[in-house]
């Protein structure tokens, strides 16, 4: 059995616009610690996360802690949103959700997200049968690689997690089916 820890991100400086470098809060930074503390003694064999900042520096103490170095791989990046210049970003989300390949002419759809994510996913899990993997990520990206393996998962799940940075979920898998699926941490901050 293989399973991976998905850690979606601990509390982002949304002041800081480029979705590539925006960092932790001082907040989010201390939160990352929880991360750190839950997942060390789970005999972790890999640290993979989204190649933005704010995911490798939710498990960079977990990395510290370990000496495991953080792999990072393009394909697991959030969704490009487009140049979105609308008042309701969450209207944007819902729409997205409501149809699957609904983007702005700049952005992705959330079809393209999870077809690029499950990919890199399934390539990990192949090269990495029987590990324990953490994977840092994105609240879009983690989720449309849940509806993926749990079609039930949809928008009213996706907008409780919104909530939640960060948020750890486990999945086990077994022949790059998942068999199981356990929350393992939750902090909440208000999505802003």
């Amino acid at each position: 059995m293989t399973s991976v820890y998905f850690v979606r991100h601990a509390q982002p400086d949304r002041t800081v616009r480029d979705d590539r470098t925006r960092p932790l809060t001082a907040e989010g930074l201390r939160d990352s610690t929880a991360v750190a503390d839950l997942l060390q003694g789970r005999n972790i064999d890999m640290l993979m996360s989204s190649p933005y900042k704010r995911s490798m520096d939710t498990i960079g103490e977990l990395s510290k802690r370990l000496g495991l170095e953080i792999l990072t791989d393009e394909d697991f990046r959030e969704r490009n949103a487009g140049s979105w210049h609308g008042d309701n970003f969450l209207e944007f989300i819902k729409n997205q959700w409501a149809d699957f390949d609904y983007r702005i002419m700049d952005g992705e759809s959330l079809r393209e997200v999870q077809t690029r994510n499950v990919s890199a996913l399934k390539k990990l899990l192949s090269e990495n049968e029987g590990k324990n993997i953490v994977l840092a990520t994105h609240g879009t990206a983690l989720s449309v690689i849940l509806n993926y393996y749990y079609p039930e998962y949809d928008y009213e799940c996706f907008m409780k997690i919104i909530d939640f940075m960060p948020f750890i979920i486990r999945l086990d898998f077994e022949n790059g089916k998942a068999v199981n699926a356990q929350t393992e941490l939750i902090i909440h901050k208000e999505y802003k």
